[in-house]
């Protein structure tokens, strides 16, 4: 049960610094491109669509940070339990507890949850630390990050004649054990298109086509098509 807690005292960026250490503290051993430098990227990137698009900047650092603090991909596959470990955090350092209901409305929300699933972000704030995961989701990082996910699970590189599938809910989603290649097209592929804010749209973009440029690429090595 969530308790109210008493008007905080520290600054924002004293919780900034505290949320910051212990979420480095959490993904420092992580090998599955989740690890503290993905984090770091998310906010530095929610920082700068910040700085275009606006959006209450204290309310985005903290949902940037704690974006991963509980995802089903990093505490043993429990669906849904981001948000509320993001506000038990926050409370426990005396922050406000609706901002602290704010955070947890984006961290509850921000993750892809399958092909044929809606997104259900409602606020600038919220869409900005969205984008701001995707596009770390996408073009040559997102490209590593897929392969060393894939590579944590024991999941093939790629199996002919294994086709995508387009989800239609979060635990079929959640619970997918395919091939890291059909992730480009169960997932990565579909990203640009649900960029949010024009300023993400036009990285989503180059990203994008990077990513059809290695599929061609790789397409190409794996069948030897050479003239």
């Amino acid at each position: 049960m969530l308790l109210e807690t008493t008007q905080h005292t520290l600054s924002i960026m004293d919780y900034v610094q505290i949320i910051q250490n212990q979420v480095k503290s959490l993904h420092k051993e992580d090998s599955s491109g989740h690890d503290w430098f993905h984090v770091k990227r998310v906010y530095d990137m929610a920082m700068h669509l910040q700085s275009i698009e606006g959006g209450d900047k204290e309310i985005i650092q903290l949902a940037a940070l704690l974006h991963d603090i509980s995802d089903h991909k990093l505490n043993g596959g429990k669906l849904n339990q981001g948000g509320k470990v993001a506000v038990e955090l926050l409370t426990k350092h005396h922050y406000p507890i609706e901002k602290a209901m704010e955070v947890m409305r984006i961290v509850d929300a921000v993750s892809y949850k399958g092909a044929q699933v809606a997104d259900d972000m409602l606020t600038i704030e919220g869409k900005i630390v969205q984008d701001a995961d995707r596009l770390d989701a996408i073009g040559a990082i997102g490209i590593a990050r897929a392969f060393a996910f894939g590579g944590s699970r024991n999941r093939a590189m790629y199996i002919p004649n294994m086709p995508p599938v387009l989800h239609d809910s979060f635990e079929n989603y959640a619970n997918a054990k395919s091939h890291t290649i059909n992730h480009f097209y169960e997932k990565l592929l579909l990203l640009k298109d649900r960029l949010h804010t024009k300023t993400a749209q036009k990285i989503g973009t180059e990203r994008h086509q990077f990513m059809e440029l290695y599929l061609n690429q790789f397409y190409t090595e794996w069948d030897a098509k050479y003239e």
